[in-house]
């Protein structure tokens, strides 16, 4: 049995919440709009969209904050964006070869055919002016909102993430 829903069958059995259309309203905003202000503060005037999508990778989801597997930032960004394994080289090869590289890669100890990205200390730089520019961005959004109205755009925000990795991982909710 096919894993995928047939969407006819979500709309003969789901039982809505009256709100559920008014969260759909704001997706496009939001995901687009938002998004794309958020995007474009931490690429700056000196980064490309791939460029910040990999140093934020890297600062987001390496372990060390400082690093991540070449494999890793291919599955990731190729599962966001319609880029192949090729563009992806290029991508880090121009990252590596800057007048002021923002990574190295090396190869991975255990495989010499596996390789492991590192920020430099130009990189770490870069992934500090990126926070700052987006910082600055959400200062503006928030600018003149109430402690509590922060507080409960933070807990709500973070719901959402919270049971979007719940399905993301499979997991009942």
């Amino acid at each position: 049995m096919s894993e995928t829903v047939n969407t006819l069958e979500i709309a003969e059995n789901a039982s809505r919440h009256p709100a559920s259309p008014e969260f759909l309203k704001l997706f496009y905003p939001f995901h687009y709009v938002v998004g794309e202000a958020m995007e474009k503060s931490l690429q700056g005037p000196t980064l490309s969209h791939h460029e910040a999508v990999i140093l934020w990778m890297i600062h987001s989801e390496g372990p060390d904050r400082k690093s991540l597997p070449r494999k890793e930032i291919e599955r990731l960004i190729c599962s966001w964006y319609e880029l192949g394994s090729p563009a992806v080289t290029k991508v880090l090869k121009r990252m590596a070869t800057r007048e002021k590289p923002l990574i190295t890669i090396l190869s991975s100890a255990d495989s010499g055919r596996e390789k492991t990205v590192f920020l430099t200390d130009e990189g770490e730089r870069e992934v500090a002016l990126m926070m700052e520019r987006a910082t600055h961005t959400i200062d503006q959004i928030i600018e003149g909102w109430g402690d509590k109205e922060i507080k409960a755009g933070l807990r709500f925000l973070a719901k959402v993430v919270e049971r979007v990795e719940q399905f993301d991982s499979g997991a009942a909710v």
